[in-house]
């Protein structure tokens, strides 16, 4: 049995002005390594960030290398300087424009850094993200490291290495896997050097990255064996023209055979292709939120659900009923169970699966469904959950330890239809013997600036990162911005906690 870890993997990579780019067999894994990984990690200093991306400069000043790994070679090593060891002083007096419980506040860490996706943290502090490729700017992807060497919490070394976007990034040791739209490579990073001084190897390539859903998240297992990559869905709902109205769905959906679901491959071998690697779970739509729980080991995803049923089915559904279904949902992904898509959707106010309209469902109707697994918990429709991190130190109250926090990049619906809210936000999921327990709780907001839509959002939050002082980091693909959130107490007002 393999145990999977989930702190360092789930740090999806914040977009920076240098550059940027774009989730083994993990059957039930207790793990008896958990502890000692724990206390290993628990003795380190400050957190450390990496991003690539391509936008304007930041604010902060920065000490900038752009580097090409060919050519680094020994040079790219150098002495660390971690100035304060303990955790970060001082927060933003606004908290970075962020809304936090009382007792909390943030910094921000770097802004206006590019197309900011997945995160990831090395053990000795240094953060690593993923740039998207900025369609705008025209600027290409990477990956950006960031160090902190003065103990502030800002970042004020900042090094970009490759040249390709990506979504997802993982480290394990001294391994960085990062994911391109169409493969995943690894680097290796030198004890002490911020960038890798050698190129990456491929792990695994040709994998498919056309349509709606073409990023990769990738995550690797605590003993560097195995990878798992979420593989999203070419389209909305396997319809035979996507996206059109009354267009009926394919079944069975060929898209189920190389996407909609988790691979689980070596992460060791190199030159995979797809018919290497193994389908771990099947019917998800863009599980693009992956963790892995150090406590038991397990597999976690949240689903971003479909779109357009009042769209594209007008005599079943309402506007209303659009911007309130399906609800996002949260599974333990397990191997050789359905988790229903294209073939259904989770009604949140019915608290059941549902067969699609594609499928012949009429918003009431069952059918297959009642044979696809159903999530352990839910949350509000279209709430797009991007990244999750389960927090595995001690820094925050007790409430928090082991729970779940889940980045939601924001929904497209007018707020006037969303009771819940639109999303664009951080929310916590309390965690008790193995499972999630209570209703979500909203841990950070304020990402918005009042305009809740994709396009007048003032942030859009993708990914969480807990680093190893117990600080969390959030990142954002709107406007490049990174923070950082730790807990100080009744020193910034009344701990409610």
């Amino acid at each position: 049995m393999r145990h999977v870890t989930g702190t360092l993997a789930s740090f999806a990579l914040a977009g920076m002005w240098i550059a940027t780019a774009d989730s083994s067999p993990l059957p039930r894994l207790r793990a008896a390594m958990t502890c000692q990984t724990h206390a290993i990690r628990s003795l380190l200093g400050t957190a450390f960030l990496a991003v690539a991306a391509g936008c304007e400069r930041p604010t902060i000043p920065t000490a900038v290398q752009e580097v090409n790994t060919a050519e680094l070679g020994a040079s790219a090593d150098r002495t660390l300087n971690r100035g304060n060891s303990g955790a970060f002083e001082g927060c933003d007096a606004d908290n970075g424009g962020l809304t936090l419980p009382s007792g909390f506040c943030a910094v921000v860490v770097a802004s206006h850094v590019g197309l900011a996706r997945h995160m990831a943290v090395r053990d000795n502090g240094d953060l690593y993200v993923a740039l998207d490729p900025d369609p705008i700017s025209r600027v290409g992807g990477g990956i950006l490291a960031l160090r902190d060497n003065d103990g502030d919490g800002r970042a004020d070394e900042q090094a970009r290495f490759g040249s390709t976007g990506g979504n997802g990034i993982d480290i394990v040791g001294n391994e960085l896997y990062f994911a391109p739209d169409d493969r995943v490579v690894r680097y290796r990073l030198e004890p002490d050097a911020l960038v890798p001084g050698m190129p990456p190897v491929t792990i695994v390539s040709g994998l498919v990255s056309n349509g709606d859903h073409h990023r990769k998240t990738v995550k690797i297992s605590a003993d560097g064996a195995t990878m798992f990559v979420n593989i999203g869905s070419e389209g909305n709902s396997c319809q035979v023209e996507n996206r059109v109205d009354f267009s009926p769905g394919i079944d069975p959906c060929p898209e189920l055979t190389v996407r909609a679901g988790v691979w689980r491959f070596s992460a060791t071998q190199e030159g995979q292709t797809l018919a290497d690697g193994e389908r771990y779970a099947t019917e998800t739509r863009n599980m693009n939120a992956l963790a892995i729980n150090p406590l038991d080991g397990e597999l976690y995803g949240a689903q971003n659900g479909r779109d357009q049923l009042f769209d594209n089915w007008p005599n079943l559904f309402t506007a209303r009923d659009d911007a309130l279904l399906p609800g996002e949902e949260l599974f333990l992904l397990v191997p050789g169970h359905l988790y229903g898509w294209p073939y259904c959707y989770w009604d949140g106010r019915r608290r059941k699966k549902v067969l699609a309209p594609e499928y012949g469902g009429n918003g009431r109707l069952i059918g297959r469904c009642a044979q696809r697994a159903a999530p352990i918990a839910s949350y509000p429709a279209h709430w797009a959950p991007l990244g999750m991190t389960f927090y595995s130190r001690d820094q925050f109250p007790q409430r928090y330890w082991h729970g779940l926090f889940i980045a939601n990049h924001g929904s497209r619906f007018d707020p006037s239809l969303q009771p819940a809210g639109p999303g664009y936000n951080v929310v916590f999921q309390r965690w008790r013997a193995g499972k999630p327990v209570g209703k979500w709780q909203e841990f950070a907001g304020g990402f918005a600036r009042g305009d809740f839509s994709p396009k007048g959002a003032a942030h859009r939050p993708v990914d969480v990162a807990v680093a190893p002082d117990g600080s969390m980091y959030i990142s954002d693909d709107k406007n490049g911005f990174i923070w950082r959130v730790r807990y100080v107490g009744n020193s910034r007002g009344k701990d409610k906690q």
